[in-house]
């Protein structure tokens, strides 16, 4: 199954088994608002969870906050948002679609880079064992031709986007031929900047209200607490403040499912440092976050860094943790060194000090800050791109399985009477009772057991327990396991421990 094919099954998966539904569905639905059914709000709230715990129960140092969408109006004038948050936008006169200008660009460069992994993976097969990929990118002269050209498109680019020089990133897309995707065409409006935040108004009467933003991300929420946080907390430098929240973004061009969205969910942790030491701290906040990816189970080979070509206003250092979901490697999470940028504009826009003092230095400064954020919805579809799979099985028979961290799966077992007499639901019911306390279980009697472990595998739970006849007399039920479907018999008194061994939960 080729990727394109993959990430339509994979769509069509999640809302056939009540992960994703799109929103207003029965009014045609809105672009780019999705709605999580029953089996998607549990899997998003376990990946919250999972990431408040290993960011703030495992942590000592760093605590968590949740501050409303509406901020005063100033916050987003200081932080920079009001006058630089845009994206370069440009429209095909053909199609009359809309792309952002520099994804459109880096679409580009992908499909460059794909030409590169195409001639490495030929090579590879052709030396075998004895065969250097690094070396061969420095050495092979139509490699290294790509790889030149790749490096001389994003520094054209970056240079573009840091001086705003719209008009050379329109030559750029012109002479690198880009093509509209979906029309073939290159007739170009010109490249202007669009500003992403939703603005309404708050007041009683429509003289006397004032205009704000719903928050574009929930960093500044956390910025504006810092004080009340450190004070309250009696925190020492260095350490954290997370949160999870919802933002908005008026984004150009929302697609690619829950991917890009105009209201979707973030989870920041921002962690205030000694002036001076926060190229360590990005250092190190960069490996764990790789590693809670990896811990996970995800492959390691989805996964790489990016450092950004064009920083932002706030940053000296900025990388993504990308993933390769169906449609290539995209942003999941960014680490980003935001220097002390952010509270030293609310210093000056709210006349209020936001310094830190430090005993061991007996003086006073204002932070540095070092960021993780990475997307809700984003984790959520690496994850289900991920799992999902569709296996020939030996007797011939298919299956579409989700093969999901079972940390994270919505039910962690299933809880299966083979029929639905003899006391065999009453036997079910008791198992259920012990086990729901602890994790997730879900009850189904309804058709062959073969039809009921086929469900369970296509929503992605990792343990089905089956009562039969047998359990009537010795207290022994089959497990089932998702991934392997071997199946052993165990008694009721063991599956508790079992699956906390197995989940952790």
């Amino acid at each position: 199954m080729n990727q394109e094919d993959k990430f339509k099954n994979v769509i069509s998966h999640a809302k056939e088994y009540g992960f994703v539904f799109p929103s207003s569905e029965i009014y045609d639905g809105l672009s780019a608002v999705y709605d999580y059914g029953q089996l998607g709000a549990e899997l998003k709230k376990n990946i919250r969870d999972h990431w408040w715990k290993s960011m703030v129960q495992m942590h000592e140092n760093i605590v968590g906050i949740d501050a409303a969408i509406f901020m005063h109006p100033t916050t987003w004038k200081a932080s920079g948002h009001v006058d630089a948050f845009n994206d370069p936008l440009i429209d095909n006169k053909d199609s009359k679609k809309r792309y952002r200008a520099d994804v459109l660009i880096e679409d580009h460069i992908a499909k460059i880079e794909a030409k590169v992994e195409k001639e490495i993976t030929k090579a590879e097969k052709r030396f075998g064992e004895s065969f250097d990929p690094v070396m061969y990118k420095e050495t092979n002269p139509r490699v290294k031709g790509y790889v030149d050209r790749i490096n001389a498109i994003e520094g054209r680019m970056k240079q573009c986007l840091e001086t705003e020089n719209l008009e050379d990133l329109k030559q750029l897309i012109l002479d690198e031929e880009i093509v509209d995707p979906i029309s073939g065409s290159r007739n170009w409006t010109d490249v202007r900047q669009f500003n992403l935040m939703f603005s309404t108004e708050m007041g009683s009467t429509a003289e006397g209200a004032s205009k704000i933003y719903l928050r574009p991300e929930t960093a500044q929420g956390i910025f504006v607490n810092y004080l009340n946080v450190q004070k309250t907390g009696r925190m020492k430098i260095p350490f954290g403040i997370a949160q999870m929240g919802k933002a908005f973004r008026n984004e150009i061009v929302a697609r690619q499912f829950i991917f890009r969205m105009r209201e979707f969910e973030q989870m920041e942790m921002q962690f205030f440092v000694k002036p001076g030491t926060e190229m360590e701290w990005y250092a190190y906040w960069k490996k764990e976050r790789m590693q809670w990816h990896l811990d996970l189970g995800m492959p390691e080979e989805s996964y790489r860094f990016h450092d950004h070509i064009k920083l932002a206003h706030y940053a000296n250092a900025a990388a993504d943790i990308e993933f390769k979901f169906p449609f290539g490697f995209k942003e999941l999470e960014g680490i980003h060194s935001r220097t002390d940028f952010d509270l030293k504009q609310h210093e000056e826009h709210s006349g209020k000090k936001l310094q830190y003092f430090d005993p061991e230095e007996n003086k006073n400064y204002v932070p540095y800050v070092v960021e993780t954020s990475i997307g809700l919805d984003r984790m959520f579809l690496a994850i289900l791109s991920q799992a999902y799979e569709e296996e020939q099985l030996e007797d011939g028979s298919e299956r579409a399985v989700l093969r999901i961290p079972s940390k994270l799966a919505p039910y962690k077992v299933a809880i299966l009477p083979l029929l639905k007499k003899d006391g065999l639901p009453e036997k079910a019911r008791e198992v259920i009772h012990g086990l729901k306390g602890a994790f997730m279980c879900q009850y189904d009697e309804k058709d062959a057991i073969g039809r009921r472990y086929r469900r369970q595998d296509a929503i992605g739970t990792p343990y089905a327990v089956t009562i039969d006849h047998q359990t009537l007399e010795d207290d022994t039920v089959t497990l089932r396991e998702r991934d392997t479907m071997e199946q052993k018999r165990v008694h009721i008194k063991e599956l508790s421990g079992i699956l906390h061994e197995n989940i952790g939960a």
